[in-house]
Formats: C-alpha cells, sequence, structure tokens
C-alpha cells in the first residue's frame, strides 16, 4: 500500500448537531490532492457523531479511518491516538467544527516537496456560517519566521507560533522526538505548539487563508469557566518542563517567560474575571503565586515591556503588590469605563 501525503487528524467530541461535523469531514473528503488519509477520532461522544463518522466510513474506506476512542481524554489524547495510527509523510490536524478550502492540502503539500521544509503553514479566515465564501482574512505567521531555522527565527515563532490546525508537519520528527500532547486537559496546543517548531529545521507558508475557522458560541475559545483556566496554567507549565527536558529551555529563556506571561497570567487573568463568576480574588493570588514561582522577574522581561499594552502592565504591577490594591483599581477602572459610555450615548 503507498504510503500517504499526508495523515490529517480530526479529533471528535460532541459535533453532531448544526450540521458541523458533515461539513468538516465533507470538505475534507473533497480535497484535490489524491494521495492522503483522514483518521477521525471520536473521543467518547455521547451524541450520534460516532455513527456519522461510520457512515462517512463505509462510505470511503479508502480515504477515511475511524477510530472510537472508549474514554474521553480531549483533543490531546485523541490527537495523539490519531498520530499513532497516522501512515503519512506529513501529519496535519483540523478542528471538527471547522472545515478546509478543496485545494488546502494539495498547495501545503506541493510547498512542502518544493522546498523540503519540515512544515509548512497557510493563513485562515473566520466565517459565521457554512460557506465556502472567505471571511475576514487573518494572517498568522510571518516572511521572518520563514526559511531554515536559525535561533533567531525560532524565537520569533516561540512568540507567535500560529494555530496548529492551519499546518502540516514532519511525522517522523513528532514520533522520533516524543512530541505527544498532553491529555484530558484543554489548550494542549500552548504547551505543543511551540515545541512542536523548535523541533523543527524549515518552515515554510502559503500565502492564502485556506482553512475556515468557525466561530460559534459553543466553541473551546469561546468558552470560559474555571477548569479551562486552569488547564490553561496546566499547559504552560508543562511547556517549560517540557522544554526543560528536551534541552531547550536555557536557549530560549527570555522567550519562554513572556509567552508563559502572556498565556499563564494575562489571558487567564483577565478572561476569569470577565467570564467567571468563580471566587475571583483566591484565584489571582492563585496567580500570583504561580508566576512568582516560575518567573518572579518577568515584568523585567524586554518583550514583555514591549508586547502587553501598558493599561495591563499596570493593572499587573498592582497584583504583584498587592491583591487589595489591583481589585480596588480594576473595579473602579470598570466603573468609571461603564459611566462615560452612558454619558455618552
Amino acid at each position: 500500500m503507498e504510503q500517504p501525503c499526508i495523515s490529517i487528524i480530526v479529533p471528535v467530541y460532541n459535533m453532531a448537531s448544526d450540521n458541523k461535523l458533515e461539513y468538516c469531514i465533507t470538505s475534507l473528503l473533497r480535497q484535490t490532492m489524491e494521495n492522503y488519509e483522514i483518521i477521525a477520532v471520536d473521543d467518547a461522544s455521547t451524541d450520534n457523531s460516532l455513527e456519522i463518522l461510520r457512515t462517512f466510513e463505509k462510505q470511503y474506506p479508502k480515504v477515511l479511518r475511524v477510530i472510537a476512542s472508549k474514554e474521553n481524554h480531549h483533543q490531546g489524547g485523541a490527537r495523539n491516538l490519531g498520530i499513532k495510527a497516522a501512515r503519512g509523510i506529513y501529519i496535519g490536524m483540523m478542528d471538527s467544527d471547522d472545515w478546509a478550502a478543496p485545494d488546502m492540502y494539495e498547495k501545503l503539500w506541493k510547498k512542502a516537496v518544493e522546498t523540503g521544509a519540515d512544515v509548512v503553514g497557510c493563513d485562515y479566515s473566520l466565517v459565521h456560517t457554512h460557506t465556502m465564501e472567505r471571511g475576514k482574512y487573518i494572517v498568522v505567521n510571518t516572511k521572518e519566521q520563514t526559511g531554515k531555522l536559525d535561533e533567531e527565527k525560532k524565537k520569533l515563532l516561540i512568540l507567535q507560533p500560529g494555530s496548529m490546525v492551519i499546518k502540516i508537519y514532519r511525522r517522523e520528527i513528532i514520533v522520533k522526538n516524543a512530541l505527544w500532547f498532553p491529555e484530558d486537559i484543554f489548550y494542549e496546543d500552548n504547551c505543543m505548539s511551540p515545541l512542536w517548531l523548535l523541533h523543527c529545521t524549515h518552515f515554510e507558508r502559503v500565502e492564502e487563508a485556506l482553512y475556515y475557522y468557525y466561530q460559534h458560541d459553543t466553541s473551546t475559545v469561546h468558552s470560559i469557566s474555571l477548569q479551562n483556566c486552569l488547564d490553561r496554567m496546566t499547559a504552560m507549565d508543562l511547556l517549560i518542563e517540557k522544554s526543560r527536558q528536551y534541552r531547550l529551555y536555557d536557549t530560549f529563556r527570555v522567550e519562554l517567560e513572556f509567552k508563559y506571561a502572556e498565556l499563564y497570567l494575562i489571558n487567564t487573568l483577565f478572561s476569569y474575571l470577565v467570564g467567571t463568576g468563580g471566587k475571583k480574588y483566591a484565584f489571582a493570588g492563585k496567580l500570583k503565586k504561580g508566576i512568582k514561582e516560575q518567573f518572579p522577574d518577568f515584568e523585567k522581561n524586554l518583550y514583555y515591556r514591549e508586547k502587553i499594552n501598558k493599561e495591563e502592565q499596570k493593572l499587573v504591577g498592582l497584583l504583584m503588590k498587592s491583591r487589595l490594591l489591583f481589585f480596588l483599581y480594576y473595579y473602579a477602572l470598570r466603573y468609571y469605563r461603564k459611566a462615560r459610555k452612558r454619558w455618552r450615548s
């Protein structure tokens, strides 16, 4: 049996409603390239997602394989199962509520063959309905990050790795280096995206929006909960742990420090304050303790001072000094902004 050029791995959990799963899988079955495989991993769905996948599998047995996990291990666990089953030279990943342009994987594959790149990416389009019409165009990576990956380019990729689902990666690199996803948490890609790129030697991109990123209220990125926030903290702790394990920490410490401060502290803190009704004072204390243990001097980080806006820097500075001062200022600021909005309306 001929080796597939690309294995496209699709983790699936409860995506049967609103035609989401059918639209995703159909877009992959209609790809213009010839030699590829789709591996759909059902992560113990409680709806009829697995039945939908089995129906597709019967119709397209040469292209689609379905793996049914007996236990739910989130996207990381499903992706790991897919990678272990994959036979392709490259691995691609797609979220089961998104879809691909018909020529997405052919164009990524051709760029990989032409350049010999270990990883090839593209841009994506934000859409609110199931359509092949382009929505808002989002440029993910930059020309400065592409080509042979020296230390400076790898630093740029840590700062802005871009989404994993818009890229294909050489499978041998992932398997050889045991770059497995964390399981049983959300935001597993926050941990692994930089690590996968740091193990590659050549990155190229196709300057087209070939991936359709579906915007809807039930997607993970639009759902904020205590568990989501805790999982992102865990993912960032794992990034630091694994960067030490792979002997990458010393070389890229400054970049990893910034990424940790950005995702572990800032994104999580303000997401939690706005999106949950939990115990905000206690949670802020947990974040403060965690970042002080990992990076006590993060506020001196050059990237932090350049890339984080001044208002957030001020708020974080107050939190590091006193939780009480932070919350007094934070709620006073919110009250002022709401009042000003009312006055202007």
